[in-house]
């Protein structure tokens, strides 16, 4: 009974938008949910060579997001309305980024927006809604999204995360099979509250002709067991790629622990403009293409994965191998304002994704609650890469994270997250900087409905 008034409140005001009788808004308003989550982000970030300013970049920030999710309304086709409301709060930090004109675009470092003399915003604040409906175990999504799919995935490495704006369907009615469709138009990168046309590396500067407005996906994932999960994905980012994926994940009980199995392929080809020589290199080429003496061109990636860990008594040991083959950079949605791919090698500063790169990496992880601190989890990764393609020759990098996180498991500050990122990135690519990066996340989500 407690949330009842709330939810009442928040629900009269949408229900009065369609005029559902009171029969109807009943499950509306019984499965509303709302959560403001709170997160204090601090990033120092520590560039060691290279002449560019700033050499050194410290930001604090205090973030909130209200998250707003009504049930549907009874009958043969169920409709609801989800919201989410985001503010970004700057304590410190930020300073001139090196812009001569009036973008208000963050740095692919920064967490908040510039002004207009290039310094970064002390707030900014965003609201997204959506509209949904549902027949049987199928639903229809149509206005903020925050996918997460092998083809598309959102970016919450900063303050607050990334949002896309468009629509999708998803659809549950063969057993253990899971159907994603849709469109995604523009984006709200993790540090603007303005929506972006969409890009990849090297097209990605947000303010020409060389964005699209179309990304449709498709795919499915299918349980087979339990243990063995079977997915298929098809992207489109119109007048730039094509990308087909395909995923297995395996586990299986070995003595008294427990192996995993993660493989993945991405294959990706030039699609519209991006195959056009003519407007390949100038407006619509992919990063990494060195065919001809150019830096960039069209779109051909092939990536495969690999990734296998065991995990016993808290222990968990893992090591996998990537390889990109073809002429081009992995290309994913990418406006340069920071972004994610879905690849088993998205570290803390590099996604070691590059035009021929090999790369391998080591994973170690402990879950503290095996002697008796329930909460409290640590791990360290290291990945190095060679063969990377580049104009001046084969190039390498390499970077080693380590995270330490606790959770208050229960008690009156149940949920309260503290977590302490740590990464080294190195490289011999030209114009690349070394970096040395440490992160400090106070995070804590409280439920409201």
């Amino acid at each position: 009974m407690g949330k009842k008034p709330l939810a009442l409140a928040v629900a009269s005001a949408c229900l009065s938008l369609y005029s559902f009788s009171s029969a109807q808004a009943a499950g509306f308003v019984e499965d509303s949910k709302a959560t403001l989550s709170m997160r204090n982000f601090y990033i120092n970030t520590d560039n060691r060579n290279g002449s560019a300013n700033p050499s050194k970049v410290e930001e604090w920030g205090q973030g909130f997001m209200l998250n707003y999710q009504s049930g549907f309304t009874e009958g043969t086709v169920g409709f609801g309305v989800d919201a989410v409301g985001m503010l970004g709060l700057r304590l410190d930090g930020g300073g001139r980024v090196g812009k001569s004109t009036a973008e208000r675009q963050p740095s692919a470092s920064g967490s908040f927006p510039l002004d207009t003399d290039g310094s970064y915003e002390n707030e900014f604040s965003s609201l997204g809604l959506t509209a949904k409906a549902k027949i049987s175990k199928t639903e229809l999504r149509y206005g903020t999204l925050s996918p997460k799919l092998p083809v598309v995935t959102i970016n919450d490495g900063r303050l607050l995360p990334q949002t896309f704006q468009g629509g999708q369907v998803t659809s549950k009615e063969i057993d253990g099979v899971t159907f994603i469709a849709g469109q995604l138009e523009h984006t709200k990168t993790r540090g603007s509250s303005s929506s972006e046309s969409l890009s990849i590396g090297g097209s990605n500067s947000g303010r020409t002709a060389s964005d699209s407005n179309q990304f449709r996906f498709a795919g499915a994932d299918y349980a087979v067991t339990k243990d063995l999960t079977l997915q298929y994905y098809f992207g489109q980012l119109e007048d730039f790629y094509n990308q087909h994926f395909l995923g297995l994940g395996h586990s299986v009980k070995l003595g008294d622990g427990t192996f995993k199995t993660d493989l993945r392929y991405f294959n990706s080809k030039g699609e519209g403009n991006n195959k056009n020589a003519d407007t390949q290199t100038a407006l619509y080429g992919s990063t990494g293409y060195y065919g001809s003496g150019r830096t960039r061109g069209k779109v051909d990636n092939q990536l495969y994965s690999a990734l296998f860990a065991y995990t016993i008594s808290g222990h968990t040991v893992a090591a996998g191998y990537q390889v990109t083959n073809g002429s081009s950079d992995f290309p994913f949605i990418n406006t340069g304002e920071g972004a994610s791919a879905y690849i088993n090698t998205d570290a803390q500063i590099a996604k070691f994704a590059r035009a021929g790169e090999d790369t391998w990496q080591v994973r170690y992880a402990y879950d503290f609650a095996t002697v008796g601190v329930p909460g409290l989890t640590a791990g360290v990764t290291y990945l190095n890469a060679d063969n990377a393609r580049h104009s001046t020759g084969d190039k390498s990098e390499w970077e080693r994270d380590i995270s330490v996180a606790y959770v208050i498991p229960e008690g009156t500050f149940k949920g309260l997250g503290v977590t302490w990122k740590n990464a080294v990135y190195r490289s011999e690519f030209p114009g690349q900087r070394d970096q040395d990066e440490n992160r400090l996340i106070v995070s804590y989500s409280l439920p409201l409905l």
